[in-house]
């Protein structure tokens, strides 16, 4: 049986985990990813409106599934800036598989309230470059959901694997989810809400937490290269 590859933090075989600089740099950057999520979806949820439209709806949910319960649902995991750094593995699994659901339903939820606020509107779905990559971001989430299952199933042959998989493309989604939060500031909906510097500053936000999570996991699942003495 080949044994699995050696997984370790990026910068480790240079010392730099030694410098509490840069231990302190990627704990802030943790830090503010966390702010940022909880920041945009509190902000897309006053410019929304929720209850004055069945669109308004949309923009909430979605916000609450993927800038707060998927970042969450990742940064659970960072061992420099977790809410949940005092819990143990498993009950990290636990809440990351609550976070998950979460994120499964308010993106179903959002989902729903946009194809009615299409179908009163008698206006096309699919009709722009948001909806299109927002219906790969849902299935996607769904096919890694039903992935993380496999990968928390204890008595799943080739476990180790499954969860470097689900880390991987996990981050995939992620990536995508993002994309999607920044192509919905295109929209004449929230162009119409904001305008000038301030539209600029939502268009970049999504992008720190992104890179922060992208951090994270190819920090933990780069393969380590042994050197020979």
């Amino acid at each position: 049986m080949r044994p699995e590859p050696e997984y370790s933090l990026v910068g480790e075989g240079l010392g730099m985990r030694d410098y509490w600089l840069y231990v302190w740099l990627r704990r802030a950057a943790v830090v503010l990813a966390h702010l940022t999520g909880l920041g945009l979806t509190l902000i897309i949820s006053l410019l929304s409106r929720p209850g004055t439209s069945l669109f308004s709806w949309h923009p909430l949910c979605m916000s609450v599934a993927y800038c707060l319960c998927l970042t969450e649902a990742v940064l659970l995991f960072s061992a420099e800036g977790s809410f949940f750094c005092f819990t143990s593995r498993k009950g990290k699994v636990r809440l990351h598989w609550f976070f998950q659901a979460l994120v499964l339903v308010a993106a179903a939820t959002g989902l729903g309230f946009m194809v009615a606020s299409k179908n009163v509107s008698e206006r096309p779905h699919l009709a722009s470059w948001h909806s299109v990559l927002g219906a790969c971001t849902l299935c996607s989430t769904a096919l890694q959901a039903g992935c993380g299952l496999l990968a928390g199933c204890p008595r799943s042959s080739g476990q180790p694997r499954l969860r470097l998989y689900h880390a991987t493309t996990g981050l995939l989604v992620y990536l995508l989810a993002t994309a999607t939060v920044m192509l919905a500031m295109f929209s004449d909906w929230f162009q119409g809400t904001v305008k000038g510097a301030a539209w600029w500053a939502f268009l970049l936000l999504p992008l720190f937490p992104a890179l922060v999570v992208m951090n994270q996991i190819t920090n933990a699942y780069l393969p380590r290269k042994k050197t020979s003495s």
